[in-house]
């Protein structure tokens, strides 16, 4: 089934250069995502439109609820920090990348267990925010546990994309790319760790694969860049349905308000008049609660 372009709202012209990271904060009532290139963090509270944001000093690639409703964690291109609105510009750093700035962080989210599952890239992003021209090869997917020690699962990946978790904890999902391929594995909630890769979605006709988030039926809504659509994965791997973007990159998105019915859809800088906002779809089915690192 195809969604037509008209049930897509844009909520924030934000003009990000690439918006993504999203996560919905059920405490606050709010949507909190990042603008890469510009170093930001925004927050958008729907029950009183407005949005603030906070400047960092390097890019910023993705924000996580913590068990601490007041502090969020928040990737940047080299580190992983504790943050809050609160204490700014405060970080506690937690973990900081060994080889920065030839990598950096990107796309990332926390596993039912309360660790960071994140996956770096080649730094396309350079100090004033200006694309970089790299070849994007040697990338990792990290996890880090709430005590900051970092194990290694996945090598030889060309861009770190989705990260999500299936309704019942047994299937991790995880993409590259540059690969145009969304990898699935067997998810052990008892240690946290995954196993037998075995392809998902690969070599998709429309666009490539960005960031994913999964509703509570287990399919998952990829943002394929390239192609200005979005579509939902059934967990065979079969693709459901496509929702036609009024713009050509999107990057990521997340299910958010109260019923966590509205999928929440960040988008990148493009020749679209609207590109570089942040785009509102109201679904049948809702989407999972995110998970939260645990604090220590």
């Amino acid at each position: 089934m195809t969604a037509i372009a008209n049930e897509i709202k844009c909520i924030v012209r934000s003009g990000d250069i690439c918006g993504e990271g999203p996560v919905w904060h059920p405490e606050q009532r709010a949507l909190y995502w990042t603008d890469i290139n510009r170093f930001l963090v925004h927050r958008f509270t729907p029950h009183n439109p407005a949005t603030q944001t906070w400047t960092f000093e390097e890019p910023v690639t993705a924000v996580n609820l913590t068990t601490d409703s007041n502090r969020l964690l928040i990737v940047f291109g080299s580190c992983v920090g504790v943050w809050s609105p609160l204490t700014h510009p405060y970080i506690e750093t937690i973990f900081r990348l060994s080889d920065t700035p030839e990598m950096r962080f990107n796309d990332a989210r926390v596993d039912p267990r309360g660790s960071l599952w994140v996956g770096t890239m080649r730094n396309n992003v350079g100090n004033r925010g200006e694309d970089l021209d790299v070849s994007f090869e040697n990338a990792v997917l990290y996890r880090i546990d709430p005590d900051g020690i970092a194990s290694e699962w996945k090598h030889g990946i060309g861009i770190s994309n989705t990260v999500a978790w299936s309704p019942d904890l047994t299937t991790f999902y995880f993409g590259d790319t540059t690969a145009n391929a969304i990898y699935r594995f067997d998810y052990d909630l008892r240690n946290g760790e995954i196993s037998s890769e075995r392809p998902f979605l690969v070599n998709y006709q429309h666009g490539v694969p960005d960031g994913s988030a999964i509703d509570s039926e287990g399919f998952l809504w990829n943002t394929r860049p390239g192609a200005g659509c979005l579509i939902r994965v059934a967990p065979d791997g079969s693709v459901d349905r496509t929702i036609h973007l009024p713009v050509l990159r999107p990057t990521s998105c997340a299910f958010g308000g109260e019923d966590l019915k509205t999928l929440y859809i960040t988008t990148a800088r493009s020749a679209d008049k609207l590109s570089g906002s942040v785009f509102a779809l109201r679904t049948e089915v809702g989407g999972c609660p995110e998970n939260r690192f645990r604090l220590l």
